[in-house]
């Protein structure tokens, strides 16, 4: 067992050494971001990003104990290992939606195998856990188009989950949350605008995962309500979730690369990486603040507050829509 401060130290350092040796050793050029009609950036960038952050957090889980953190590395492993394979040569969909569903099914199978039988969730919770992972591991990866909005989410995200994993005695679930928070503040010292590396899948789409795993996770152990990582990470997800509902509504490919998501319009609407990160960040901040602040509130406050946050969004979406105006040249 770790402890956070020291989990949090060694998973930054890790990660700044890793991206460090990759952009020096000149292994950084073998997996590149070219940029193309649907990018926000104008020039090559290297998408090894997330092989730092893995590398740092990685260990982390597995020191941890009990199996589902072990499951939890093991998973967290593969992911990382397909979404590179995907980085350096794009794979069909099938294989990466497989690859996907089977490591949520496992978290959510691992997760409730040892639960006494008064605390097993129904099996139309237990499904919801598994698609509600699979769409975390998707969506951020959908959100990682902007210089420095995912690293954000992903310290402010993950360092809420660990000051509250922390405050209810959950030492595993803190030692990772605070691993993955503090890694993806040392991978910004890198992708700040204007960034040198991108995270790539091989980080987005582990971070993803691991966002969905330690909010599902954290809900069977009875560190936080089902609402708590849902308004957390809460920007992310209705984003990527309204822009779907949005392109499937327009029969529009759902899994072709484009440029639709909101935070895309505003750097499309003349809005600077910069503007869009702090903002984000700003977003991202109160929202996860009011999930801390409220995580002890009844069932029917939550309901308040995720409505309350939902008008928010809903007027946030409409000023967004107003502001966007031509596509003017954006770079990075």
């Amino acid at each position: 067992m770790t402890t956070p401060l020291a989990s949090a130290l060694f998973a930054s350092l890790v990660c700044v050494g890793v991206i460090s040796l990759l952009l020096r050793s000149g292994l950084a050029q073998h997996v590149i971001d070219l940029p193309n009609d649907r990018s926000l950036h104008a020039a090559p960038v290297p998408r090894i990003g997330g092989l730092g952050v893995v590398a740092g957090v990685l260990p982390v889980i597995l020191w941890q104990p009990g199996r589902e953190m072990t499951l939890l590395g093991v998973c967290v492993g593969l992911l990382a290992l397909v979404s590179l394979a995907d980085d350096r040569r794009a794979l069909p969909v099938a294989v990466r939606l497989a690859a996907h569903a089977l490591t949520a099914a496992v978290m959510v199978g691992v997760a409730v195998v040892p639960l006494p039988a008064s605390a097993l969730p129904t099996i139309a919770g237990a499904l919801l856990a598994g698609v509600a992972i699979a769409w975390m591991t998707n969506l951020f990866n959908f959100m990682d188009g902007a210089d420095g909005l995912a690293g954000g989410m992903a310290v402010i995200g993950f360092g809420a989950l660990a000051w509250a994993a922390g405050e209810a005695g959950q030492a595993a679930l803190c030692n990772v949350a605070a691993a993955v928070s503090v890694a993806g503040l040392a991978f910004l010292t890198f992708n700040f605008p204007a960034a040198r590396v991108f995270l790539g899948d091989a980080g987005s789409i582990p971070l993803g995962f691991l966002a969905g795993t330690l909010g599902w996770l954290g809900v069977l152990a009875g560190a936080w309500p089902a609402w708590f990582p849902a308004l957390v990470f809460s920007p992310f997800i209705v984003d990527a979730s309204v822009t779907l509902v949005i392109r499937a509504w327009r029969d529009e490919p759902l899994f072709r690369a484009h440029r639709s998501h909101h935070y895309q319009q505003l750097i499309l609407g003349g809005w600077s990486h910069r503007r869009l990160a702090v903002s984000a960040w700003l977003l991202m901040a109160c929202a996860a603040g009011t999930a801390l602040a409220a995580r002890q509130a009844s069932a029917e406050a939550g309901v308040a507050i995720i409505a309350g946050w939902a008008a928010i969004y809903a007027l946030l979406l409409h000023v967004i829509r107003r502001i966007r105006r031509g596509e003017p040249a954006a770079g990075r």
